[in-house]
Order: structure tokens, then sequence, then C-alpha cells
């Protein structure tokens, strides 16, 4: 399976701007710039698009986890923040709600460590990965 997405850069550095469309054309030349990664600019930015797969990944390998040890998740909500320091990914710490029904503590925190560590997302990232979570 391969999957891809496209950027077109218009200019040249600060001054320029470019698009980015996702082969699904969820992002369908979605508007990004110099001022929406490194300031508070209209669009979005590589780094949040990392966010977003990064929390979409782990929780999906979470529910699979579940799932294979005998559990339904009712809900699995994760927010994934990326620190970007000195033109570098530093970190992406997850933080995780979740509602599983009739799963102790240590179990949870077994299949929470495995989807934090083979995720996808996770195995290609070079970066600190933690994760912090609340169990209902």
């Amino acid at each position: 399976m391969i999957r891809h997405a496209t950027a077109v850069w218009y200019g040249p550095g600060k001054d320029g701007k470019g698009t980015i469309t996702s082969q699904s054309t969820v992002l369908n030349e979605t508007q990004y710039s110099f001022l929406s990664r490194f300031e508070d600019g209209i669009g979005t930015n590589p780094e949040e698009l990392i966010a977003a797969a990064h929390a979409g990944c782990f929780t999906m390998k979470l529910s699979i986890n579940l799932a294979n040890a005998g559990f339904s998740p009712e809900v699995l909500t994760t927010k994934c923040n990326i620190k970007f320091e000195n033109l570098t990914l530093t970190e992406s710490k997850l933080i995780l709600k979740a509602k599983v029904p009739n799963i102790d503590e240590a179990k949870f925190a077994e299949l929470v460590k495995d989807a934090e560590l083979n995720c996808p997302i996770s195995k290609v990232l070079n970066t600190k990965i933690s994760v912090e979570y609340t169990l209902e």
C-alpha cells in the first residue's frame, strides 16, 4: 500500500506560501505558510499534521490492542502535542482519555505501552514519545 500527499510552494521562504493536498482530498489545496508554521497565520503546518497522524495512529492501535485482549472501548480520545524547537521535533506527547469497561489498570497500561511503541507513526518518529492517560 502506498499513500501520498503533494505540497506546492510559491515564492521564497518567509514571503512564500503553499498548499498541501492529500490523496483522499481531505486536505485539498490547504494553505500553509511561514506564518502558519512559526506564528499564528491561517492554514496548517507540517507539525500539526504529524500531531494528527500520531494521535490517530496511536488511538487506532490501542483500539486494536484492546479488542485483541477482549475489551471493547466505549471511547478513546487522544490529543497529541508536538514540540518543535530549533527546527527539530523534540517530543510527541500523547494525552489519552479512555472509557473501557471491565479493564484493570495494569492491563490497560500494558496495552497503552504497546500502542505507544508499536503504532507505525511512533516507529517512524525520531523523537521522545510519551503517553499520559486517564482511565474512566
